[in-house]
């Protein structure tokens, strides 16, 4: 079935544009006093992942961002594939955006050498003004979605109406579900392809970018995306 609507990518960041999970990297990493309570409440959905990766950081000095910083950019490492997978989309003028629950203190520095646009990375952010990090929430859940995203994925996509646009979101993770269940195409790894198979969602798995890159210009030979 042929699209005639505009493509436009939602791609999350940690554990997808990224090797690893940053935030659970950091946790691991620095220990804070009192993590490992929040981390398991907020994965046993006893607090919201904006309640609880905002009191994880609260837990945190304000004087270690540039000792976090220098963590994730030493240790995150960049997906394969990842650079081509920008040139393509930019000869194919298809609208790129970073859609993820990480913070903005170690997202853009990590993006930078990419030339995203700073308006396409959405994210939460940090202040590091006052003596703990407080985690800032600029892109709240709005109605439909009342699930305390902090960073809400389907706000951000609904922005961008179906009927205009072909919706396509990339991700690895079960926070990336719902917004899932809302695209017109899916391209998962890990947590996120183990749900879409649970419940029945289409979804195409990937390894690498070129994966993807792979698969979308096939669909695009096949009149299903367009750009």
């Amino acid at each position: 079935m042929t699209s005639p609507k505009k493509t436009v990518i939602f791609c999350d960041f940690d554990g997808t544009i990224t090797i690893t999970d940053n935030i659970v990297a950091i946790m691991n990493q620095f220990k804070p006093a009192g993590y490992e309570a929040i981390v398991e409440d907020t994965i046993k959905q006893r607090l919201t992942l904006k309640v609880g990766v905002g009191a994880m950081f609260a837990l945190m000095p304000s004087g270690q961002k540039e000792e976090l910083t220098s963590f994730v950019l030493n240790t995150a490492g960049i997906r394969e594939g990842f650079q081509d997978f920008l040139h393509y989309l930019e000869a194919e003028n298809i609208e790129f955006n970073v859609t993820s629950g990480g913070m903005d203190f170690f997202i853009h520095p990590m993006l930078a050498p990419f030339g995203i646009p700073a308006d396409h990375i959405y994210c939460n952010g940090a202040d590091f003004t006052g003596e703990q990090i407080e985690i800032t929430w600029p892109n709240p859940c709005l109605p439909p979605c009342e699930s305390g995203c902090g960073m809400c994925k389907t706000t951000v996509m609904r922005k961008f109406p179906e009927e205009s646009y072909f919706r396509i979101l990339i991700g690895d993770s079960l926070t990336d579900f719902e917004g899932a269940k809302i695209a017109d195409l899916v391209y998962s790894r890990s947590h996120l392809t183990t749900k879409c198979e649970e419940l029945g969602v289409d979804h195409v798995p990937y390894a690498t970018f070129h994966d993807i890159l792979k698969d979308m210009q096939l669909k695009q030979e096949q009149g299903v995306l367009k750009s």
